[in-house]
């Protein structure tokens, strides 16, 4: 199994997606949920993108940019997953026509049309049996501020951990 980005991550963006894509245009591209594949006649039906503006429960302003894009995980004839560049290239269509920020957050809406649509944000690909593979991960709800208290709290037990006491990050 080989990495494309060793920077793993999961919650990508779509700028980082199709450059990791670039690389491999000519394999086929396939989406991991819920700990399948997706099918191999899977549609992209829509690419859209919003700006959101919100205030969070500790009454914060918050604004961010999202790209949507929605999978039909359907089985159709005799199709096979769909090579990494021809989904480049819908991406690429789509944004003649709609501004897409590819340093937004990505989100995957998908489907097997009988199902409702579940949001997934999606991993760094990865080439496996000659296959590039876009693993989804559910996305799950979450509170800002917690998030923004964690992410502090962490960035002062590193700078404050006993090898960096004597730094003034200390305070």
């Amino acid at each position: 199994m080989n990495v494309i980005d060793k920077a793993l991550s999961s919650d990508i963006s779509l700028g980082l997606l199709l450059e990791a894509l670039a690389a491999s245009p000519d394999l086929p591209l396939a989406f991991r949920y819920d700990g399948r594949l997706v099918k191999p006649g899977y549609h992209v039906t829509e690419v859209k993108a919003g700006q959101f503006s919100s205030f969070d429960c500790g009454a914060n302003p918050e604004t961010w940019a999202e790209i949507f894009v929605q999978l039909w995980d359907i089985e159709e004839g005799d199709r096979t997953h769909m090579p990494a560049g021809k989904f480049a290239a819908i991406i690429r269509k789509v944004s003649e026509h709609v501004k897409l920020d590819g340093s937004a957050k990505l989100t995957f809406e998908v489907s097997d049309g009988v199902q409702p649509m579940q949001l997934y944000c999606a991993s760094v690909p990865v080439i496996s049996n000659g296959v590039v593979q876009v693993e989804l991960v559910a996305r799950a709800a979450s509170c800002r501020p917690r998030d923004r208290w964690l992410a502090k709290q962490a960035q002062e037990t590193a700078c404050c951990g006993p090898a960096n006491a004597a730094t003034k990050c200390c305070g």
